[in-house]
């Protein structure tokens, strides 16, 4: 839980990653990364798009759900699990359970993303809409779990999640050693905190900067307080639409994190349009928060080697219609 203290949870490390690492290569192909002359002469950067978006369920988090499920002892994997989400976290857990065979519960907010509902409905999950925003669903999640016996699933205080999203920073490394500096879209935090855990080990001298909507600022402002908060969240950005911080993924961003910036959501809905109209890519709001962020202060990142990544591409009937006009 976002408020749970980091003391009472196993912090992942460098060998959780490799391992989740090798149970991934027997369900997920590594996604690709591009350069696009449009964006370098756009920001005078050289510019590295990965393309979470290609993934099964549209977004990096799969990753996550995938390790965590293959790491469940059988019996607690048989009595299933209960995640929250606003959408990608919790196709995440759909498309896992139904990979290892195991009951799915989902509670999304009422009015979630139809696109991201459809989805973790056909994956098999039950899923119930409850609540307003992202904290309302996670405590009603909470009691579900208490009632059923089922595992509650942390959208970000988990290990095993971490672990097997930081396998995006592993690919990254690899497929590009020498960059500058990598821009990841921040919610709970789990891509950010994993990216920290990767660089250190491997590429020290790259930046990590976390990208945040200015209307759902709780991570962005927990990490420069050194302290979980909560913030009023009415972002349309659902993938960044957190209300508080989480300890075990704002701990790890304290320790290597270079800096967390916001942008507005009209800002991220412009880098949306460009990644459609000239680099050919549909991201939803999250996925083109990390482009928003170097569109919006190109001087910082002129001349540099930039990553960013688009962490799905799950955009809603309502983000198309509005990139396309």
């Amino acid at each position: 839980m976002p408020g749970a203290s980091v003391d009472d949870m196993r912090r992942p490390t460098i060998s959780d990653v490799l391992y989740a690492r090798q149970l991934l290569s027997r369900q997920l192909p590594p996604t690709p990364m591009w350069t696009y002359p449009v964006l370098n002469a756009r920001t005078s950067a050289t510019i590295h798009v990965k393309h979470e978006n290609t993934q099964p369920t549209g977004a990096f988090k799969v990753r996550g759900g995938l390790t965590l499920l293959a790491g469940m002892d059988p019996a607690e994997r048989g009595r299933g699990v209960v995640g929250y989400s606003t959408g990608n976290h919790a196709q995440s857990l759909a498309y896992a359970a139904a990979t290892f065979g195991a009951p799915c519960t989902i509670v999304m907010p009422e009015g979630a993303n139809p696109a991201k509902a459809h989805a973790v409905r056909a994956w098999g999950a039950e899923l119930v809409e409850y609540g307003g925003n992202f904290d309302e669903a996670r405590s009603h999640a909470e009691g579900l779990a208490r009632d059923t016996g089922k595992r509650l699933v942390s959208a970000a205080n988990e290990a095993e999640i971490i672990a097997g999203v930081a396998t995006v920073y592993l690919e990254l490394v690899e497929q590009e050693p020498e960059l500058d500096v990598v821009l990841v879209p921040v919610g709970g935090g789990s891509g950010a905190a994993a990216a920290c855990l990767v660089t250190a080990a491997l590429a020290p001298g790259c930046e990590i900067v976390g990208v945040q909507s200015s209307a759902a600022p709780a991570a962005h402002d927990s990490w420069h307080a050194s302290e979980c908060v909560t913030r009023t969240n009415h972002t349309a950005v659902d993938g960044l639409a957190t209300g508080s911080g989480f300890e075990l993924t704002q701990s790890i961003m304290r320790e290597r994190l270079t800096d967390f910036v916001l942008v507005d959501d009209d800002a991220i809905a412009a880098a949306q349009r460009v990644m459609m109209h000239e680099i050919h890519t549909l991201a939803e709001g999250a996925g083109a928060a990390a482009l928003a962020a170097v569109l919006a202060d190109p001087s910082r990142f002129a001349g540099r080697r930039v990553a960013v990544v688009c962490s799905g591409g799950n955009a809603s009937e309502r983000e198309i219609r509005a990139c396309a006009g």
